[in-house]
């Protein structure tokens, strides 16, 4: 088997706080640990396909103050299929050979890829087809990776929206507002329950439970009508309009992306309760900034135990946190799509506990019919 020398390691899919510590560990471990040469590559995937390829080699003198800076110096995407990837002239092709040439050209042994699942599935699949063993860390905002219980980027981008959530509060007092909040998340709602409860919203809407409107000005009306002069709602970028079609707007190229969910509700519960209602959109304010405590011990722990998954040859694996510590996760279970949020969940629990809506309530169990 051959030895270990030379790893790469990548950024892929959308960015967030908390990948240049990622970075920043792997290099460190591999370096002072291991005492292997590291590659920085460059924009994701695209770096191995470019030609001339797109990479920097890394050491721990050269990271500076990475670990407290957002966003990833390496670059990054979240566009384009390598293995049905656009060309300029309008036909597709394959460029999962570049890849594979990519990393022989650089004499790659392993390959560390810090992204989502999407970014996690298509790597692996270019990672296995080139012979290159490969070792994910997870990361999103959205924290919806099967098989851990945190990504990186998720503790930053909630503390963002709460933080939104504090501003908010004293405006729409103030001015005797309804406020309305529309935050990322995807198809998932964990942004959005989490800073919802840590933010003391009157109503949070998610994906996974259907809504009403009458069941959403009915909170507000009850809020209003204990005296209370406004009201918080917060709502994932991924809520369907109450007739059952996503809120989108379209990007260059006729991308379509989720938004305007928050502009939709705004009508209507001012059309609803006669509240005098605003909407704001955080949008990407909630992937930059400085990273939180939390996401830089994630970001360092996963770091260096991708690597030590390296130096075992663990390929195939991503790393993960459950129960408090590190583990490593076959890649097969990690790449089945997004976790999305249980709608039993105990903080869906917990926020129905203090009397916010998070959408309808399933209906009472009328019995168990087998008498037993």
């Amino acid at each position: 088997m051959r030895e270990i020398k030379t790893i790469g390691v990548m950024t892929s899919g959308g960015d967030c706080a908390g990948l240049n510590a990622v970075i920043r560990a792997v290099t460190t471990a591999a370096v002072e640990r291991y005492g292997w040469k590291v590659y920085g590559i460059q924009d994701g995937s695209m770096g191995l396909i470019s030609r001339p390829l797109r990479f920097q080699e890394l050491s721990p003198a050269n990271l500076g103050n990475t670990l407290r800076e957002g966003g990833t110096f390496l670059g990054t995407t979240n566009k384009g299929d390598p293995f049905n990837f656009p060309m300029p002239d309008g036909s597709f092709r394959d460029l999962s050979g570049e890849f594979a040439e990519g990393a022989r050209m650089l004499g790659l042994d392993a390959l560390v890829v810090v992204g989502g699942d999407g970014s996690m599935r298509i790597l692996s699949r270019l990672c296995q087809q080139a012979g290159l063993g490969m070792v994910g860390v997870p990361k999103t905002i959205d924290n919806d990776v099967h098989g851990t219980e945190y990504a990186v980027g998720f503790a930053t981008s909630i503390n963002v929206v709460t933080e939104a959530l504090d501003r908010l509060q004293p405006t729409a007092a103030s001015h005797h507002r309804v406020m309305i909040l529309e935050v990322m998340g995807r198809d998932a709602g964990h942004i959005a329950i989490n800073a919802g409860i840590a933010g003391g919203a009157d109503v949070v809407l998610v994906p996974e439970i259907p809504y009403t409107l009458d069941g959403v000005a009915g909170k507000i009306r009850s809020v209003l009508a204990r005296g209370r002069t406004h009201a918080l709602v917060v709502v994932a970028e991924g809520v369907k309009t109450a007739e059952g079609t996503n809120a989108t707007i379209s990007h260059v190229g006729g991308e379509q992306r989720y938004g305007g969910i928050g502009h939709y509700l705004t009508q209507k519960i001012a059309d609803l309760t006669g509240a005098e209602t605003r909407v704001t959109i955080l949008g990407h304010v909630q992937r930059g900034g400085t990273p939180s405590t939390r996401d830089r011990i994630l970001a360092s722990a996963f770091g260096t135990h991708a690597v030590d998954l390296v130096a075992e040859r663990r390929f195939h694996h991503m790393v993960g946190w459950q129960n408090r510590g590190v583990v490593a996760v076959p890649l097969e279970k990690v790449t089945i799509g997004a976790c999305s949020l249980d709608p039993n969940d105990t903080l869906v629990r917990t926020a129905r506990s203090l009397g916010v809506y998070v959408g309808e309530e399933p209906a009472a169990d009328a019995g168990d019919s087998s008498g037993l």
